[in-house]
């Protein structure tokens, strides 16, 4: 009950700051990543359900299909009665529409082509929900109104489930607890705590000008309760690479916080670059990744995912095409693969990429990801706090993926990419009017104006 109290508190709290410029329509791709962050329907209706067979796995739940084709279609919708410019889209996004339909094709050469595209149509959902977000008239703002309305539900009910349901709210694996919260496994948990994490670092770094603000004085003590949910619960996950991938936000968001980058925005993208460089170098020379795994309390192979990486790529297929899009974990390959490896996931969204849509379905993730930087580096000097957010989004999510699989499907690091990297402006023609000396309107021309879904400029 005082979940509930406080879920319905911070609701009500931040229904107070008005979030202006931001539609009904963010409640889809809300839907959306609340499934995706916490557990589908079909799980959410029936917690105890497992997977009791290849066959199983393969057909997966009618409802949870039903729910994502409803959420597409909404989506889509949406953005036709928006009257986007779809040619600018494509133009501008040219990476990502590759890669998508690059998927589409590699369905033909998948065992089971009809599974493999079923999976594709509900992977498709997550650029949509992108899209809706980020053709809001105030994209950062959607973006805020999103994530604090996850926060608001599932932190509570992760706390609410690891202290008094635990048959909710934790696993054993070989007689050890592992809390999940409202996800189903501990890394997911520890996911919820990354997404919050980094946008509410962000938020208190750079609108903490605002707090004068009427709406700033409504949000900060939320802020606030959130923090130490989220503090508690990302303990409690034990989640290395989440908290790995948080440390490393909020280093860049103090970074690119400070006067010597801030006055000079394009020196945070240098900084970023000189890091990596520097990061290559230790490794290279003093093998600095084993001893900060074990800083982290994790062996240096990874909880053993590097010798499960060598056993993958030995039963891999094609090695340019792959076997077809999220194809490699059916049919006959999957008994084989949970025999020899045990699990279901290769725990690298590169590699996973790899296995399933081969060295061109790889490239095409990179060239994606890099073509996201080149947007932000363009932002930078327009719209500097929003490019910040979205290169720390960049960053986190390819941080992420070497040692979990995330670049595919529902999740919301796949998410958080697709608002990182896509780019969407579109014209309109604005009559400006003024009053002439008698007090009368007088049109007086027409000003093209430039929409971004990253940046408004007017």
């Amino acid at each position: 009950m005082t979940s509930i109290i406080v879920i319905l508190y911070l609701f009500r709290a931040d229904q107070k700051s008005k979030a202006e410029g931001v539609s009904k329509a963010i409640w889809v791709p809300y839907a959306w990543a609340f499934i995706a962050g916490s557990r589908f329907v079909s799980q959410w209706l029936n917690p105890n359900a497992t997977l009791t067979s290849a066959e199983a796995y393969l057909d997966g739940s009618p409802l949870d299909r039903a729910v994502f084709l409803i959420l597409i279609i909404i989506a889509i919708a949406i953005l036709i009665r928006r009257n986007l410019n779809w040619r600018m889209l494509f133009k501008n996004n040219t990476w990502i529409w590759l890669f998508l339909l690059f998927g589409l094709i590699s369905v033909l050469w998948s065992d089971y082509p009809f599974v493999s595209f079923k999976r594709w149509v509900k992977a498709l959902g997550t650029p949509l929900m992108a899209l809706v977000i980020l053709t809001e008239e105030r994209p950062l703002e959607a973006i805020g109104v999103m994530v604090r309305r996850l926060a608001y539900v599932l932190l509570p009910l992760s706390v609410l489930f690891i202290k008094y349901y635990p048959h909710l709210g934790r696993m054993y694996h070989m007689g050890q607890p592992m809390f999940t919260g409202v996800a189903l496994q501990k890394n997911g948990l520890g996911q919820i705590c990354l997404v919050v994490g980094v946008y509410y670092c962000w938020d208190l770094l750079f609108n903490r000008t605002n707090r004068n603000d009427l709406r700033r004085r409504h949000l900060f003590p939320l802020h606030l309760l959130i923090l130490l949910m989220l503090g508690w619960l990302i303990y409690m996950a034990n989640s290395s690479t989440s908290l790995l991938c948080l440390i490393i936000a909020i280093g860049m968001l103090i970074v690119g916080r400070m006067g010597a980058v801030s006055k000079a925005p394009v020196r945070i993208v240098r900084v970023g670059l000189m890091a990596v460089l520097i990061v290559g170098a230790l490794e290279a020379t003093l093998g600095v990744s084993a001893q900060l795994i074990a800083i982290l309390g994790r062996d240096p192979t990874l909880t053993s995912r590097v010798p499960i990486w060598h056993t993958l790529l030995t039963m891999a297929g094609n090695s340019w095409l792959g076997v077809g899009y999220e194809s490699f974990w059916l049919g006959r390959r999957l008994p084989v693969l949970l025999e020899t490896v045990g699990v279901m996931n290769a725990h690298n969204g590169y590699l996973e990429t790899y296995l399933n849509i081969g060295l061109v379905g790889l490239a095409l993730v990179v060239a994606l990801m890099i073509s996201g930087l080149v947007k932000v580096v363009k932002q930078i000097t327009t719209d500097y706090r929003f490019a910040v957010l979205r290169l720390t989004f960049i960053i986190v999510v390819a941080v992420y993926n070497w040692t979990e699989a995330t670049l595919y499907g529902v999740n919301n690091m796949w998410l958080l990419l697709f608002l990182g990297i896509i780019d969407y402006r579109q014209q309109r023609n604005t009559v400006i009017a003024v009053k002439d000396n008698a007090g009368r309107h007088a049109r007086i021309g027409q000003v093209r104006f430039t929409d971004h879904a990253t940046n408004r400029m007017s």
